[in-house]
């Protein structure tokens, strides 16, 4: 077994490096740009007045980003080349990803926002494996060009992690000759509706409450009529941009479906492994942060005569911490390098638990790793002048989000007990 990066890989690590210190630092250190990562980070970003939606100069900011990212040929490096990207695998992606977010907060790869100079496009993949073809064209080409913008609507108020129960339905209904659904209810946490054209309404068209099937997603324009944001909840890591939403009697056509009728929680699911092992990438490289960080301030910092590397209390819970950054590492590594040899069938029958194991192991590491940062460097590390809470804050979400710890642990039980998965 060889257990090296390869080379191609570490050859555009080093690129990237050489393209974030040319063209991306200038960036972030003009015009006072950095106050939008140093301790005003959070007042920089969120309006307050407004909500507590991004600052219109915040997006703005990570817009230039993006653009000067794709104009350099990296925001697309994991789309296929036939939307300009570079068939990147998911090894590099978390390669990737885990090496940008070991360089701490920066313009190169916000963890709040998820926006990187190395893009992540699940929406992308969906339309290409779902849409019809007049929808690839409308979808696909908008959301790289920016005229498209979809946010995605399956979490309700009274439903979370259980999509199946959910109370939004559409029922079938012809306008003017022209056949569609009118759809009622009521959406939760549909991150990013305030920049969006559009919305991915999943909603119940048959079936009974529980069953997985009746289930279909609809491509609803947000300035539809009885189309209503509600308020933007706000929450641990502000700025907001996570609204509830009601739907009142909103009518689409027909065109609007998305994916198969009645079974749109394919669609739901069809990024779920991509996206896990590349948050997971991300967290093992935020926590390797915090620990060096704090490995380095601890040989730096000497109370009462003597260096705070020379105790226990502070070498062992970082050792521990180091040790199992090296172990879920490497089983990201791993588990991506397998599923760039297998379908997405094959993925969520053979190694789903894998993908899981990674996601909610490295989520619960990076938050113990920010929270002894903090603890190792005393009250400037509780500050907002140094960036753990900042990174706590943000990875925290991810022990719900994404689908819980707890849905992750109960998947990896149910493919060590052989009741999913192709273990018996």
């Amino acid at each position: 077994m060889d257990f090296e990066i390869p080379q191609d890989i570490r050859n555009y690590l080093d690129e990237l490096d050489a393209f974030i210190e040319r063209e991306i630092k200038p960036i972030e250190e003009r015009d006072d740009n950095i106050r939008f990562f140093d301790h005003r980070r959070e007042w920089a970003r969120t309006d307050f007045d407004n909500g507590g939606l991004p600052r219109k100069e915040w997006e703005d900011l990570l817009r230039e980003m993006r653009k000067v990212a794709d104009a350099a040929g990296h925001l697309r490096f994991a789309l296929p080349k036939e939307y300009g990207g570079k068939d990147g695998s998911n090894l590099a992606m978390a390669v990737i990803r885990e090496h940008l977010a070991a360089k701490g907060l920066g313009l190169h790869n916000d963890l709040q926002n998820e926006s990187s100079i190395v893009g992540n496009f699940p929406q992308v993949l969906m339309f290409r494996d779902f849409g019809t073809e007049d929808q690839k064209e409308e979808f696909i080409n908008g959301m790289l060009d920016g005229t498209k913008r979809i946010a995605f609507g399956l979490t309700e108020p009274e439903h979370g992690s259980d999509a199946t129960w959910m109370d939004t339905r559409a029922v079938p209904e012809s306008r003017n000759g022209v056949p569609g659904y009118v759809i009622n209810g009521a959406k939760m946490w549909n991150t990013g509706l305030h920049v969006a054209t559009h919305d991915m309404v999943f909603a119940r068209t048959s079936g009974e409450d529980g069953d997985a099937r009746g289930i279909t997603c609809l491509l609803t324009p947000t300035d539809a009529e009885g189309f209503n944001i509600e308020e933007y909840l706000w929450t641990f890591n502000m700025p907001t941009d996570h609204p509830r939403i009601s739907l009142n009697d909103v009518w689409v056509p027909e065109t609007a479906v998305f994916g198969p009728k009645d079974g749109g929680l394919a669609l739901a699911q069809h990024f779920v492994h991509e996206n896990r092992i590349r948050q997971a990438a991300s967290g093992v490289g935020a926590a390797q942060y915090c620990i060096n960080e704090s490995v380095k301030y601890a040989r730096e910092r000497k109370p009462f005569g003597k260096a705070l590397a020379s105790n226990q209390a502070i070498q062992f819970p970082l050792t521990e911490l180091h040790t199992e950054c090296e172990m879920i590492r490497n089983l990201v590594y791993k588990t991506a390098w397998q599923m760039d040899r297998m379908s997405k069938p094959e993925v969520a029958e053979k190694i789903s638990d894998r993908v899981s194991m990674c996601n909610y192991r490295a989520n619960r590491l990076v938050c113990q790793a920010a929270d002894f940062a903090m603890q190792v460097h005393g009250g400037m590390g509780y500050s907002r002048h140094k960036p753990f809470e900042h990174i706590y804050r943000h990875h925290r979400r991810y022990r719900i989000t994404e689908g819980s710890e707890e849905i992750q642990i109960r998947k990896v039980g149910g493919h060590l007990f052989g009741f999913i998965g192709g273990k018996k």
